[in-house]
């Protein structure tokens, strides 16, 4: 089975320890495009800690919307044939690999 699918990168950064890698982190086109959203924090207020409990999963996922990104870890070399910069369109290709089946 394969899958294709396509992102925008949204980052590009040098591995925390120093070593040879590049991190560049990808979202899909549809979390970067269309209206643009405020990062202005809303502020909720509630009575009691019940109205806190209840509200807890809406106000979390309002936290994460668009907050999930897919991470790829690229060597140097993969980095610099690629010629990717932020802001590109990419595809990936997924492929499942059969191992050890006759």
């Amino acid at each position: 089975m394969d899958l294709k699918k396509e992102y925008v990168v949204t980052e590009i950064s040098a591995a925390p320890d120093g070593s040879p890698f590049v991190f560049v982190t990808l979202k899909g086109p549809e979390e970067v495009g269309g209206p643009q959203r405020t990062s202005a924090p809303s502020l909720e207020s509630f009575n009691s800690m019940d109205d806190v409990f209840k509200n807890l999963g809406g106000l979390i996922s309002k936290q994460m919307m668009g907050g999930f990104a897919t991470v790829m870890k690229l060597s140097l070399s993969e980095y610099e044939k690629l010629d990717i910069r932020v802001g590109d369109k990419i595809s990936l290709d997924i492929t499942k690999i059969q191992v050890g089946m006759p």
